[in-house]
């Protein structure tokens, strides 16, 4: 809602408020103001001139060279390239020295030969916007009514000293969308006085309903619908001040009559809509429900087909306008129109509101309708609009009107008292400030000992219960004004589970490493519902689901994040690392709910690392992401519980894939996606990983323990095993491990030989050991015996011999 100043000063005295004070009170009693634009920020030297003579430039075809009189001593010529620029029009011009929009300032200057000292303008020069600018003046020069005085400030007379505050309304506050109910919130705001139209309206003999007679069929989408006759209208330009008014707050003058309807639609908030009485085409207003397929023309000259949903105005037959929205082309007031029949109703906003989505109509008056009018403005309004409609288009009213009136609406009655007024705010107000505060509101209140009574207008639909009262108090009151308060009673501070802990861990810990969280649909179709999956059940299938793509529940996240990383190398994002925890869902059979686990998955693409300037690029590979997961463990404390097994999974590359036990339980498996599946997305060689969170996290963890910097050295001992060639390091590793005892500290591969000189179905696998005691420094003697019972292990569980 655009509200200005200047026209509020009308209904509320703002003397000793400025704007942006006004800005600052109106959004601390909670409404935003958005933002405060000065009209004519910037612009000077503008004024009336009189053309007195025009004339062709001698040079120039479209240019005329005119002399103006700009109210100064002598007149003074000036060159105008305005095709509607004629001898006697009332002009704004741009004096010598002037400040126009753009800081662009006027000098004196030469145009193909002619002096020019000044310039004559159109609106759009002087900062309105063309689309609120009268179509008649769209492409030249703006010119003034003949009662204007020359020389008097030209931006003065078009409304354009003032400033203007942009309300951000929210939906419950549809009554500050009028000028009425700003003043009043400013009124209550300032403690001042709200000063209300009193129209007065002479009527002729006639009566309105000889004229025409109004029914009603749809009561319950329009209970009261009110129309005025109005005789011998001239149509003509708007008063200067009206249309000032009206493109300040974003509307295009038309003409007088369409023009005073919109006026009052901004001062009241009531729509009116203007209906060329010889045009109509009967005596009769019927308000139906639209028959399926009926059609109309609307104002936009656009042809509307309408459903049983829709309410219109007919004229008995055919529909003249769409209820609310807008008015049909039949029935527009033209330049002849002669009697005009001035519409006024109630609509109720729902019915409003589908009319004008269904036909992507959203205007002023629908927007007013959805939020709800005030019923009782319905007749001040029409009152105000024929009172206008008769100084300024010289109508006749005619006596009364033609109405149907189904309308029941009683002022909602609340009471509420005092304590609880201070108990919700945590203030200590006093009964004669609450009612001071109702008082200022306009609303009409008695006491009872400390119980308020409120009786609340109609105008303000947003208040219907006690708490809204006390809104209406702390705001007035204001809420700078309310004390500070600390929490009282018991409570319990909030934190995370150990669970949420361990979660947040692996994430902050995956992000660390270079992996980004990609967020998927838990929704999947059915080839990949079942692949790679943990733990193999019946899918789950939707009832009704969006698409075949998003038919059934995942049994693993593996599946979306392919697509992922499909999706970007796609789009040349050549490497990529995503992981995702997420839940996946197995059944417990078609009658019982799935269960829901957590699973943790990544995948990894492309480079790990590229030095550009050594020119040094390193492929992703299965140890990279193995090297991942293990500092993820190691993270958990789980890194000693952790064990890999070569393993054949579906999908997966046979030769590069492993399941994951902790603690001799399988929690998932780690590996290459199959070269066929990569073929198919796409992809080269991409790395995978599934794990059970739950599983991970159930696990019990020792708690953390410190040791002290080393202050002996180690012994480092090297064998290599000669072993058959399907024995994996991992189970040697454990062998040597167990074997080893406390004063084995670390053992890992650094070789695999499997060339010429081995004997058929061998190969030789080379461990290095580290041997520590952090109480003194061991001897060669205490090594070698434990060294000898790891290696006397290994024979016999394995097989394994030391490589001669």
């Amino acid at each position: 809602m655009f509200v200005s100043y200047k026209w509020l000063q009308e209904y509320v005295d703002l003397s000793g408020i400025t704007p942006d004070e006004l800005a600052e009170k109106i959004t601390r009693s909670g409404i935003e103001v958005e933002g405060v634009e000065v009209l004519n920020e910037g612009l000077k030297g503008i004024v009336i001139g009189h053309v007195l003579e025009r004339e062709q430039h001698p040079d120039a075809d479209k240019l005329s060279k005119c002399l103006v009189d700009i109210g100064e001593e002598n007149p003074v010529q000036i060159i105008c390239g305005a095709p509607n620029v004629d001898k006697g029009q009332k002009v704004a011009v741009a004096t010598v020295g002037a400040v126009l929009p753009g800081n662009f300032k006027i000098k004196k200057a030469k145009l193909r030969g002619e002096e020019s000292n000044g310039m004559i303008c159109s609106l759009s020069e002087l900062g309105i916007e063309g689309k609120l600018i009268a179509k008649e003046f769209s492409e030249g020069i703006f010119v003034f009514p003949n009662d204007v005085t020359v020389g008097e400030d030209a931006l003065e007379k078009l409304q354009r000293d003032d400033q203007i505050l942009e309300l951000g309304l929210t939906a419950n506050r549809g009554d500050c969308l009028s000028m009425l109910g700003v003043a009043y919130e400013v009124g209550a705001i300032l403690n001042r006085e709200v000063k209300l139209p009193n129209p007065a309206v002479k009527t002729i003999s006639e009566k309105a309903t000889d004229y025409v007679q109004i029914k009603v069929e749809a009561k319950e989408d329009n209970p009261l619908y009110v129309a005025k006759v109005i005789k011998n209208v001239t149509v003509t330009p708007s008063p200067l001040w009206m249309q000032g008014r009206l493109m300040a707050e974003g509307i295009r003058p038309h003409n007088n009559v369409v023009d005073i309807t919109n006026y009052i639609l901004l001062e009241y908030g009531q729509p009116l809509h203007a209906f060329d009485y010889d045009r109509l085409g009967s005596k009769e207003i019927l308000v139906r429900r639209a028959k399926v397929g009926e059609k109309m023309v609307t104002l936009d000259d656009a042809e509307r087909t309408l459903t049983a949903d829709h309410l219109v105005i007919t004229n008995g037959s055919e529909p003249v306008a769409l209820a609310g929205v807008m008015g049909g082309a039949n029935s527009e007031v033209k330049a002849d129109t002669t009697t005009v029949l001035l519409e006024s109703a109630y609509f109720v906003g729902p019915t409003v509101r589908k009319a004008s989505k269904d036909h992507g109509l959203r205007s002023e008056a629908s927007s007013r309708f959805e939020k709800g009018v005030d019923p009782n403005r319905v007749r001040a309004a029409a009152e105000r609009a024929v009172e206008l409609l008769a100084l300024y288009a010289g109508g006749e009213v005619l006596d009364g009107e033609a109405v149907v009136d189904t309308l029941q609406v009683e002022p909602v009655v609340i009471s509420i008292t005092l304590e609880k007024i201070n108990r919700v705010l945590g203030t200590n107000i006093s009964i004669e400030e609450v009612a001071n505060i109702f008082t200022r509101l306009q609303f009409e209140t008695s006491v009872d000992n400390e119980t308020i009574t409120v009786t609340v207008p109609t105008r303000r639909g947003d208040i219907t219960i006690e708490e809204d009262l006390i809104e209406e108090v702390a705001r007035l009151y204001g809420y700078d004004n309310i004390p500070s308060t600390l929490p009282m009673g018991s409570s319990t501070p909030g934190y995370l589970t150990t669970y949420q802990q361990k979660r947040r861990t692996v994430r902050h810990y995956l992000e660390g490493a270079g992996l980004y969280q990609a967020v998927t649909y838990s929704l999947t179709s059915e080839a990949k519902a079942t692949q790679y999956a943990l733990e193999t059940r019946e899918p789950i299938k939707l009832a009704m689901p969006m698409s075949e793509d998003r038919s059934q529940l995942r049994l693993s996240i593996i599946p979306q994040l392919l697509e992922v990383v499909k999706y970007n190398v796609a789009r040349q994002i050549d490497s990529v690392a995503v992981y995702e925890t997420g839940p996946v869902f197995l059944s417990n059979g078609t009658d019982a709910l799935p269960d829901e686990r957590e699973h943790l998955a990544g995948a990894i693409t492309g480079l790990r690392e590229q030095h550009q300037w050594q020119g040094e690029k390193k492929e992703v590979d299965f140890f990279v992401l193995k090297g991942i997961l293990e500092g993820l463990f190691a993270k958990l404390g789980l890194e000693q519980k952790v064990e890999y097994r070569q393993a054949a999974v579906e999908g997966m590359h046979p030769g590069r894939t492993a399941q994951i036990y902790l603690a001799g339980q399988k929690i998932g498996f780690i590996g290459q996606v199959h070269p066929t599946v990569q073929k198919d997305l796409d992809l080269k060689e991409t790395y995978v990983f599934e794990l059970s969170l739950e599983t991970v996290f159930a696990e019990e963890v020792a708690p953390l323990q410190y040791e002290s910097i080393p202050r002996f050295p180690s012994i480092t001992r090297d064998i290599a095993l000669v072993v058959g060639k399907e024995k994996v390091a991992g189970e040697i590793e454990s062998i040597i491990v167990e074997a080893g005892g406390k004063l084995l500290k670390d053992v890992h591969v650094f070789d695999l030989y499997e060339g010429e000189h081995m004997e058929p179905g061998k190969k030789s696998l080379a461990f290095s050991l580290k041997y520590f005691d952090p109480e003194k420094t061991l001897t060669d003697e205490e090594v070698t015996k434990v060294h000898e019972k790891v290696l006397a292990a290994v024979k016999e569980k394995s097989g394994a011999v030391l490589r001669g």
